[in-house]
């Protein structure tokens, strides 16, 4: 069925609403941090963890959209759900290295600069909204509601998969520039 009671479908909207910005907002605040807490120098290979995590996302979203496209409603329901656990995985990853090792600036010069900083500011305004677009999308296809999913994607998905790839792309780019 297509639709829900309004109350249950209200509640959804509500938590999805409040987790969107809970979300961004808890993750700004943690990044504010200046005292970090010492969990010890295996931290430092979080951004590396995340890069991998970020690439693994990109594939699954490809490999979703694949899925899809074939009609294989089973496989692109296990491999998108796969896509939104790497993607959890990676906010606490992200929360946990930057709640223990200062942020690492960027060294690079030249042109690789604008690209660098267009890039990561792309990144991160794309992610803060990709959370309201990707819960929506998930709570629509597990409640049935294939109609509003496919609605919710067309924006979701694109934005998920930039940010995805943006994320790779600005780790490399920082990467030199890492200390351990």
């Amino acid at each position: 069925m297509e639709t829900l009671q309004p109350a249950r479908e209200q509640k959804a909207n509500r938590v999805i609403n409040i987790l969107s910005i809970a979300i961004p907002v808890a993750v700004a605040i943690l990044l504010g941090i200046r005292q970090k807490v010492d969990l010890g120098g295996w931290t430092t290979y979080l951004p590396h963890i995340n890069a991998v995590i970020n690439s693994l996302t990109a594939v699954l979203l490809l490999m979703g959209l694949y899925f899809i496209r074939q009609q294989n409603v089973e496989a692109h329901k296990r491999t998108m759900l796969a896509a939104f656990t790497l993607g959890s995985l990676f906010l606490v990853s992200y929360v946990l290295y930057h709640l223990t090792n200062n942020s690492t600036p960027f060294g690079g010069q030249g042109w690789v600069r604008p690209v660098y900083y267009f890039l990561l500011i792309s990144h991160i305004v794309l992610s803060v909204v990709v959370v309201w677009f990707v819960l929506r999308a998930v709570y629509f296809a597990l409640s049935g509601q294939i109609q509003k999913h496919k609605q919710t994607v067309k924006y979701a998905f694109p934005i998920w998969l930039y940010v995805s790839i943006t994320g790779v792309v600005v780790y490399l780019l920082i990467k030199p520039y890492y200390v351990h």
